[in-house]
């Protein structure tokens, strides 16, 4: 079963990611993607750290997609946080 939305924590400028939850029958798994993969699906490098969530917010559906796999395929646990990098989106 997929995991469910959950929500958009923000963009972390430090670690170059926008970080958000999903729901795992309940249970948050706390998630990120880095500024490299969110620039590969969408095709650009010109996007600013301050436009960063709404760049997050455009590609949410495949980012989430994504993550719910990688979250079977590789058994994420809800106490460490599941990275997607550029690789994680051409398999």
């Amino acid at each position: 079963m997929p995991l469910e939305q959950g929500e958009v924590q923000g963009y972390d400028f430090d670690r170059m990611v926008a970080e958000f939850t999903m729901l795992n029958q309940g249970k948050v798994i706390f998630c990120a993607i880095s500024t490299a993969a969110m620039d590969d699906l969408e095709g650009r490098r010109d996007v600013k750290p301050a436009e960063r969530v709404a760049q997050f917010m455009r590609l949410r559906e495949a980012i989430e997609e994504r993550a719910s796999r990688k979250c079977f395929e590789e058994q994420v646990q809800a106490d460490r946080p599941g990275v997607l990098r550029s690789n994680d989106f051409s398999r």
